[in-house]
């Protein structure tokens, strides 16, 4: 199950809603990424959602990601 190492941000339910109104069941996913932190002086592979991304980036507990590989 998709679920955020920080946060616990998981999966949600809801109802797709068209114009005829009939209702099925769906799901909201978490936008996951995998980062490589350091926890403890070892480097540590979680699974973070991007809320939680950008506040350990503004925290300065991460670099931020490279922005030349979007430009190439």
């Amino acid at each position: 199950m998709a679920k955020c190492a920080i946060c616990g941000k998981k999966t949600q339910f809801g109802l797709n809603r068209p114009w005829s109104k009939k209702s099925t069941p769906r799901t909201f996913k978490p936008n996951l990424q995998k980062v490589t932190l350091w926890e403890n002086g070892r480097r540590v592979r979680k699974k973070v959602c991007t809320r939680c991304l950008r506040t350990l980036v503004k925290q300065g507990k991460i670099a931020p990601p490279e922005t030349t590989a979007l430009l190439s």
